[in-house]
């Protein structure tokens, strides 16, 4: 490949200004009409729909009630002398956030009842009922589950691009984001779904496991509807071609981009054949609509190809199984992690793929190489 690279770079250099410039500004048109519906949203008052409690305070409420009542229905000024208070505007807060996580279910007009996925978590009678229970309840919460699921098995993004994703992607009102993000990462961290690495956070992906939690499958139905595929839409899959990750292509990376509803395309599979072979992976990247490149292994070819569809200004989704292959100056991009040992990855991945291509396709911003765009602004 390396004697094809001063042709490939000539080219490439009369061919990217321009079309650099166009896509730049669209994107930036783009990014600057989201943020103004957002402001008009925020201005409208649009009120978020999270739990105003932590998973664990939460659970305060359904713990009296089920000491004192049995966890039978009851008034909801009843549940407030069980915990030991006056009923106010406050504790009415309290028991809306116990309803979003399902710890509390409205038997009738005025009345309060014990859930059995609180009393699961409350009285465990499996080792594993109390964790399997929070988790359950976190991902059954207005707000928080969207955000996990965009998140889950990627590092949390720095507070400037986390706010800024809350605020233009998810639509929560800019006075509140600092609660929900305070709320947010400690009920994550009380369901087990976050540990660090390093100094980053990492959301840990559950989906597929033996809970069943989360219908993935249907929340990709969700993106599609929302991204605009057509069938003539490709996505170049870049990619060291040696075993074992080459088999990755068949395996996960086509299924992946396939589910999204794109035309997925490898360059020794589908576009190899007569002609200068660099000139056709400028074709290949060129002309797909989204990108997907795995990091394992710091391939120098993968690298080279990242480069141009970065000048190019294309979005790209970002792969590794680990954190030191994805270099420095790649890391405030959405990553998406896999761990070999986790005996659902492959299903993980497939599904998480499929789902940051049509969020890119829907939110270019958070897949392009952010300091391309600083410098031109």
């Amino acid at each position: 490949m390396a004697k094809n690279y001063g042709s490939t770079l000539a080219l490439f250099k009369i061919k990217t200004n321009s079309v650099q410039l166009l896509r730049i500004n669209n994107s930036k048109k783009k990014r600057n009409n989201k943020r103004q519906g957002a402001s008009k949203a925020n201005k409208a008052n649009v009120k978020a729909d999270y739990p105003r409690h932590t998973l664990i305070d939460a659970l305060r409420i359904p713990k009296a009630i089920l000491e004192q009542n049995a966890g039978k229905a009851c008034t909801v000024e009843k549940a407030a002398s069980y915990v030991g208070i006056n009923y106010s505007g406050s504790f009415g807060v309290e028991i809306s956030s116990a309803t979003k996580y399902k710890f509390l279910e409205r038997p009738g007009s005025g009345q309060v009842k014990v859930t059995e996925l609180a009393k699961k978590i409350i009285r465990p009678q499996k080792p594993n009922d109390e964790i399997e229970g929070l988790r359950e309840a976190f991902l059954k919460a207005p707000d928080f589950s969207k955000v996990y699921m965009h998140y889950r098995g990627e590092n949390l993004p720095d507070d400037k691009f986390f706010y800024n994703a809350l605020l233009d992607n998810f639509n929560l009102p800019d006075d509140k984001i600092g609660e929900f993000k305070g709320l947010f990462i400690e009920s994550l961290k009380q369901a087990e779904l976050l540990e660090q690495h390093e100094n980053k956070y990492r959301v840990i992906d559950v989906t597929h496991e033996d809970t069943q939690i989360i219908d993935s499958p249907e929340h990709v139905k969700n993106l599609i509807k929302e991204a605009k595929v057509t069938a003539d839409d490709s996505c170049f899959v870049m990619m060291p071609f040696s075993e074992p990750i080459g088999n990755y292509y068949s395996k996960i990376y086509k299924p992946a981009v396939q589910k999204a509803g794109l035309t997925p395309i490898r360059a020794d599979t589908e576009i190899f054949g007569t002609g200068k072979i660099m000139d056709q992976i400028w074709k290949g990247i060129n002309s797909a609509k989204v990108l997907v490149s795995e990091l394992t292994t710091r391939n120098p070819n993968v690298f080279y190809e990242l480069g141009l569809a970065h000048a190019l200004n294309k979005p790209v989704i970002l792969v590794s199984r680990n954190e030191e292959d994805v270099p420095f100056d790649l890391q405030h991009i959405r990553v998406i992690y896999y761990d070999v040992n986790d005996p659902f990855w492959g299903e993980k991945l497939i599904d998480k793929i499929a789902e940051n291509i049509l969020s890119a396709l829907n939110n270019p911003e958070e897949a392009l190489f952010k300091r391309v765009l600083s410098e031109t602004r």
